[in-house]
């Protein structure tokens, strides 16, 4: 049996200026999982984050994010993906699946049949 990606990413590269922010990304994230970048400040985790949602346009490399190419589909990549930072809340007393619902209310998700795909691996 062949694998999903959701993201597929290949020597994918950002620089700004002088400064190499992300060099060569590998990345391969099974449909259906769960993927955490962990890293030192400035090991180039934002500017991934940001590359793989198309708020930045890569140097180099390629990448599919929800089955589309990140240059040349990148407003289906939008339409496909869904992204809120750790930090990001209305509310602080709001628990992860809560906080999960709310996005999903304000981004459409809520009225699809099973609600966003992302509350059934969250507790609380």
């Amino acid at each position: 049996m062949a694998t999903t990606y959701a993201v597929l990413s290949e020597g994918l590269e950002k620089r700004f200026g002088d400064v190499h922010a992300l060099r060569g990304l590998d990345l391969a994230v099974a449909e259906g999982t769960v993927c955490g970048m962990l890293g030192p400040n400035g090991a180039g985790k934002t500017t991934a984050v940001r590359l793989l949602t198309t708020l930045l346009r890569p140097d180099a490399g390629s990448a599919r994010v929800a089955g589309h190419d990140l240059l040349r589909e990148a407003a289906a990549v939008r339409r496909g993906i869904g992204v809120t930072g750790q930090d990001t809340s209305i509310d602080g007393d709001l628990t992860g699946r809560q906080n999960l619902r709310l996005f999903a209310g304000c981004t459409g998700w809520e009225g699809r049949r099973g609600g966003p795909p992302t509350c059934s691996s969250v507790s609380g």
